[in-house]
């Protein structure tokens, strides 16, 4: 009967997918337990607790974003282009989540040439980046020459004294990502309860009009001293917002720029290189 449910919200072939991974899921839950709350609306991979982005297998839980093929796409095509600088690189996550995007170019680039940071706001994600670190075989001291390392923190990058010397993580950096909230409000209140009900709203909206992270991240890599040179900047952006990203990171600083599409043909990414 719960099969029969669920393929009436989703249709038979996706309830079918789904219903086979719930049953090979390693899991305290019953296959019942996890259906009851698939059919409520819960997002799956908080029901299996994991979700592959990768090579990897990330650890989920809610409030935690969940981590989208989007995103994955664009951090493997920015491992690629990371080999030629210099080791080891100095990386900043804002906005981290679950870890997903510095634990991948981590997994990516060969033993001990990264030491790598995420930042989050959320006690949750701090938790579950740490884990997820552990999860993945690296290292969350940055001493360990032998491994890739990647260390989460509990801070906000809208401070303006963002990163404060007792955090022990501080510029120059090679490479600094983001996947920030830049769901607008008008978006913001249409999003399906599948999102609205489970994600976190501080890692959604995104102020008003959506720019309001790229606004701070543009302020913080223009100061001077904050980026190595040929470091590189890359942000992820939502759905028409690319030029006006671009503008913005322009406007901070003498930026170059340029637009990564998705696999869906989305301009999805905007690299930043600071200098002319």
């Amino acid at each position: 009967m719960s099969l029969a449910i669920l393929s009436s919200r989703l249709g038979k072939h996706q309830a079918t997918l789904e219903y086979q991974w719930m049953k090979r899921a390693i899991s305290p839950l019953s296959l019942e337990k996890m259906l009851a709350r698939r059919i409520a609306g819960e997002p799956l991979q908080y029901i299996l607790g994991e979700q592959p982005f990768g090579p990897l297998t990330i650890k989920l839980r809610p409030p935690v974003l969940i981590p989208r093929p989007e995103t994955e796409h664009w951090t493997i095509r920015l491992a690629e282009l990371l080999r030629p600088l210099p080791a080891p690189l100095s990386i900043l996550d804002l906005g981290t989540g679950t870890g997903c995007i510095p634990l991948l170019i981590c997994h990516l680039l060969p033993a001990g040439t990264v030491r790598s940071h995420g930042v989050d706001i959320s006690s949750d994600a701090v938790k579950l980046a740490n884990e997820n670190a552990a999860h993945c075989g690296f290292s969350t001291s940055s001493s360990d020459t032998g491994r890739n390392t990647f260390r989460t923190i509990q801070a906000s990058f809208l401070d303006p004294l963002f990163p404060h010397a007792h955090l022990n993580v501080s510029p120059p950096f090679d490479l600094v990502t983001s996947n920030p909230p830049y769901i607008s409000w008008p978006e913001y209140i249409q999003l399906p309860p599948s999102v609205a009900d489970y994600e976190d709203p501080k890692a959604l909206f995104g102020g008003p009009d959506g720019l309001d992270f790229y606004h701070a991240i543009a302020a913080l890599v223009a100061r001077k001293g904050f980026l190595s040179p040929g470091a590189i900047v890359a942000v992820e952006v939502g759905d028409g917002q690319a030029h006006r990203v671009q503008e913005i990171f322009q406007a901070a600083a003498q930026m170059r720029t340029e637009i990564w599409l998705d696999p869906w043909k989305k301009k999805r990414t905007v690299v930043v290189k600071p200098g002319i």
